[in-house]
């Protein structure tokens, strides 16, 4: 499951949270990004915290991913 999605744009945002700071979960978060990747799909990751701390420089970052 992604966090957001933009069909548009072929671009996943994934926000990552405590839960995905150990082996396993970060094994699975590479094996999603390769399979999205696979599928000509972006994937971006930003922590949770970010968000809340900077969002205006998060949201900056996702439009600079932005198919021109």
């Amino acid at each position: 499951m992604l966090d957001f999605y933009c069909p548009s744009e072929y671009l996943a945002v994934e926000l990552d949270g405590q839960v995905h700071y150990h082996a396993a979960a970060e094994y699975a978060d590479r094996e999603k990004d390769l399979y999205l990747n696979n599928l000509n799909i972006q994937v971006i990751r930003f922590e949770n915290k970010d968000v809340f701390e900077n969002l205006e420089a998060i949201l900056q970052e996702i439009r600079s991913n932005f198919r021109k």
